[in-house]
């Protein structure tokens, strides 16, 4: 899976770390439910940081279609919310 976080680039990604990075989605849906500002942010760049750390980036000049896209780590908590789907920002 390709996934682009907004203003960073491209990482792909195995489909098996999808489950692991659904968990994160998770919390982070629902500290946007509640509010939860700072919980929000937290979430958010742990979410961030797990796809950098179990995902291959692509070379900058590589533009390939993306499958996900993630915010960029200063999003607000608005900016996210207009990502989201019914079932958070990662399907599944």
């Amino acid at each position: 899976m390709i996934v682009r976080i907004m203003g960073e680039g491209q990482v792909v990604l195995a489909d098996s770390h999808v489950a692991e990075l659904n968990k994160l989605d998770d919390i982070l849906l629902a500290e946007m439910e509640s509010g939860d500002g700072p919980g929000f942010r937290t979430t958010l760049h742990a979410l961030l940081d797990k796809v950098r750390e179990l995902g291959a980036p692509l070379p900058d000049d590589s533009l390939e279609p993306s499958e996900l896209i993630l915010p960029a780590p200063d999003a607000t908590l608005e900016e996210v919310r207009s990502m989201l789907r019914d079932d958070g920002l990662i399907p599944g």
